[in-house]
């Protein structure tokens, strides 16, 4: 095999017909002429909808939405924790006025953040459908025939054969056909394709998008999300009145709740005792038992803290865990006005927790005064002499509960709500022994503290442990996952598959010897299409063997190889 140089200039006539070799290897739309004439309303709407519908325009919105996304992960959001939102507002009030006028407290359901959602999904359309009819209709069309002049390609090979030019056209397009090239004979040639999956993969990427925007949408608009704390032994019902907080999306209604309930059983940790990772949980775990609907029959299930358990659409996580002091609370005249098990928060990783008790009728000081009582709780459930303000570790073993108890008036009455974790103490008096002294005590399961002035007692009788459930309901997520996975797979298609075209033409020439020439032409500049074109020119070379050139009697020499042809000067 050899290179060939052309031996005449190439004519307009040549560049158009090579410009029409490598058309519509591409489905992206063509560039039009810069000089437009006069544009009417129509004209100005259609340019308009051009712009729009641009893979340009598409990618910067899609920036857009990204660099949008930003202030709804910093800022605080009132669809996710209005408690926040309200504190930024107290703290900054100048800068929580700008963030309203602009939407930053609710970024995903603003104005300009659905504008931008909206014109890039209908960008994505606008660009989709257009492409998608045209590659449709190239793969309902054959290859382009070949050009009059192969040797401008830029892979291009020759080499005479003593073989029959129907014979050589025939082996090449088994060959090709075999090599999976969508090829048929085109005259004196024989035109193939290949690497349509390109095209497959790009437009498969961005119908992923679409899916994925629709999904995403999709669940904002429906999602919902509670959160549930359970002691040991108590259960669950899903409905709105059950939940500690809740929050759903704007098109979300009571009735799309799924019908389940649970009850947990029982709480199940061990933690790591020793080493760097000491407290860390080593089995973290609670069992549950649950029915679906009203008359469900009874099951049992582990829920774990990635192992959710799945009712429906709705998925139950957990997420928290920790202690729940029993306290028995008695009056000066030893009635009994409080008994109850007291979630206490947690605010380390070693679950050192604080909570409050609250006792708003019933109780009577040693007077017979009614007044109401509350009690600050701060609970290590592994209490370390010397370390008297934090567990050194999470385990119950040896648990201590320090009170402070406090009287008067709770603040309740005001109608202000108030955390179930805080003690207003506004209104509050600390009791105080005979010496003036606060009063506050440590105590073990089954002691007790007595009142000052015989005001009563409190008990701390054992601890419960409670678990944290997240219910949540996300339609659409199968959905986002499927096209964020095809995205993938489509962007990796077509930044790895060449779409390229082949050509093999064989002519008797003057001398009754058939000249073979090949030549490959690729959407991009890429090593591959030489190469492959090098390797496909081997393997016919072997089945139409070269023949002497007329100016020598010795036979060719087989070159495997193919090199860019040389374009003539102009």
């Amino acid at each position: 095999m050899s290179k060939t140089t052309p031996d005449a200039t190439p004519t307009a006539a040549d560049d158009q017909e090579l410009g029409a070799a490598g058309s519509q290897l591409s489905t992206a739309p063509k560039e039009e002429s810069p000089h437009l004439p006069a544009l009417g309303v129509i004209g100005w709407a259609r340019w308009f909808w051009r712009q729009l519908t641009s893979m340009r325009v598409a990618l910067l919105l899609l920036l857009l939405l990204a660099l949008g996304a930003i202030p709804g992960s910093l800022i605080p959001q009132t669809g996710s924790d209005e408690t926040k939102v309200a504190d930024f507002r107290t703290a900054h009030p100048t800068l929580g006025d700008v963030y309203d006028k602009l939407g930053l407290f609710h970024v995903y359901s603003s104005v300009w953040f659905s504008a931008i959602y909206i014109l890039l999904f209908v960008s994505l359309i606008g660009c989709i459908v257009p492409r998608t009819w045209q590659f449709v209709g190239q793969l309902r069309s054959r290859p382009p025939g070949a050009p009059r002049r192969l040797t401008r390609l830029p892979a291009y090979t020759t080499w005479r054969t003593g073989a029959e030019p129907e014979q050589v056209r025939e082996a090449a397009l088994t060959l090709l056909k075999k090599r999976r090239f969508r090829a048929h004979a085109a005259g004196d040639a024989i035109a193939a394709e290949k690497g349509y999956l390109r095209e497959v993969g790009n437009l498969a990427f961005h119908i992923a998008l679409i899916v994925m925007l629709v999904a995403f949408a999709w669940g904002q608009l429906f999602k919902s999300e509670g959160n549930k704390l359970i002691l040991e032994g108590d259960g669950f019902s899903n409905t709105l009145t059950q939940y500690d907080d809740f929050k759903s999306g704007s098109l979300f209604h009571n009735d799309d709740l799924v019908p389940f309930s649970f009850s947990l059983d029982d709480f199940y940790g061990t933690y790591e005792t020793s080493g760097p990772n000491k407290g860390t949980p080593r089995i973290y775990q609670a069992t549950v038992d649950y029915s679906v609907g009203a008359y469900g029959k009874d099951r049992k299930s582990v829920i774990k803290v990635n192992e959710p358990l799945e009712i429906g659409d709705s998925k139950v996580y957990l997420t928290a865990h920790g202690y729940a002091p029993v306290i028995k609370i008695r009056d000066g005249k030893g009635n009994l006005v409080y008994d109850d098990a007291v979630p206490m928060l947690p605010l380390d990783s070693n679950v050192t927790s604080t909570g409050v008790v609250k006792v708003l009728d019933g109780y009577k000081n040693a007077k017979g005064v009614r007044e109401q009582l509350g009690v600050s709780a701060f609970f290590l459930p592994t209490y370390t002499k010397g370390s008297e303000t934090a567990s050194t570790f999470p385990a119950l073993l040896n648990p201590v509960l320090n009170l402070t108890p406090y009287y008067g008036d709770l603040g309740v009455d005001s109608g202000i709500p108030q955390s179930v974790y805080q003690l207003n103490k506004t209104h509050m008096k600390q009791f105080k022994d005979a010496q003036g002294k606060d009063v506050r005590e440590n105590l073990k399961p089954g002691e007790s503290m007595k009142l000052p002035g015989g005001a009563g007692t409190i008990t701390y009788e054992g601890t419960k442990e409670w678990a944290n459930f997240q219910v949540t309901q996300q339609p659409g997520s199968v959905w986002a996952l499927a096209g964020a996975l095809t995205a993938i797979f489509g962007l990796a298609a077509s930044l790895f598959i060449q779409r390229r075209r082949v050509w093999v033409r064989a002519v008797k020439g003057a001398d009754g010897v058939t000249v073979v020439e090949m030549a490959g032409l690729g959407r991009s500049e890429s090593a591959k299409v030489p190469e492959e074109l090098g390797e496909l020119a081997g393997i016919l070379y072997d089945q139409a063997p070269g023949a002497p050139a007329p100016e020598d009697d010795s036979p060719q020499t087989p070159d495997p190889h193919v090199v860019p042809a040389e374009r003539p000067e102009k």
